[in-house]
């Protein structure tokens, strides 16, 4: 028995059409965000592969453009400040958060460039950079990837449906199937499982 049925009351049409709204995006987001079981081999690849490097003192850099960027601030901010209980703080910075870098290398050399000039000043051999995308196209992450690979930086990317031209640039890929909106929702799913997953190599890592 519906509500209105119990209440013998009829909700606006507005508002009926907000719910409506509101129930189909979560029941969009459900499969999107269950996909990343089939994933859970790769995801627990890279969890050991970043823990490794971290605790071996490189560095994880991270970048990507609205919503993908706050995702991407959110994996580095888990790693300098803690996901779940006391620990090392770990090196990690978000590309798109330096301010003053980003806007001065978009105006000297185009933003096509923001995250690929970081990535070249930062990054050593060894070090991890991680981009995140829902379309897989944007040109600033694809130049970024580009100049990974010429540091010699191990570089992988969250992305949405594939193929997409950043999968094909990095050196590794996990692409999501879905909608954008859905996708970067299970961006934070995969994120937030990558940390879980990192948490005991880097409790027995050791302060850097």
């Amino acid at each position: 028995m519906t509500i209105e049925q119990q209440t013998g009351t009829r909700e606006p049409e507005t508002g009926s059409a907000s719910v409506r709204t509101v129930v189909d995006h979560i029941a969009a987001s459900v499969p999107v965000i269950a996909s990343l079981v089939d994933h859970k081999d790769h995801i627990a690849a890279w969890a050991d592969d970043i823990a490794a490097r971290l605790v071996a003192g490189r560095r994880l850099l991270a970048a990507g453009n609205g919503g993908s960027a706050a995702e991407a601030q959110h994996l580095t901010s888990e790693l300098t400040g803690r996901f779940d209980g006391d620990r090392p703080a770990y090196s990690a910075i978000s590309l798109h958060a330096e301010s003053s870098a980003v806007t001065a290398i978009g105006n000297d050399y185009g933003y096509d460039q923001v995250f690929a000039r970081q990535v070249t000043a930062h990054a050593r051999a060894g070090d991890v950079v991680v981009l995140l995308s829902t379309s897989g196209k944007s040109p600033n992450l694809l130049r970024a990837a580009e100049a990974a690979r010429a540091v010699g930086a191990r570089s992988i990317a969250m992305t949405g449906p594939g193929p997409n031209p950043l999968a094909d640039a990095v050196d590794d890929a996990i692409c999501i199937e879905g909608p954008s909106a859905n996708v970067q929702e299970a961006q934070l799913v995969l994120v937030h499982a990558l940390c879980r997953a990192m948490e005991p190599a880097l409790r027995r890592g050791g302060r850097r």
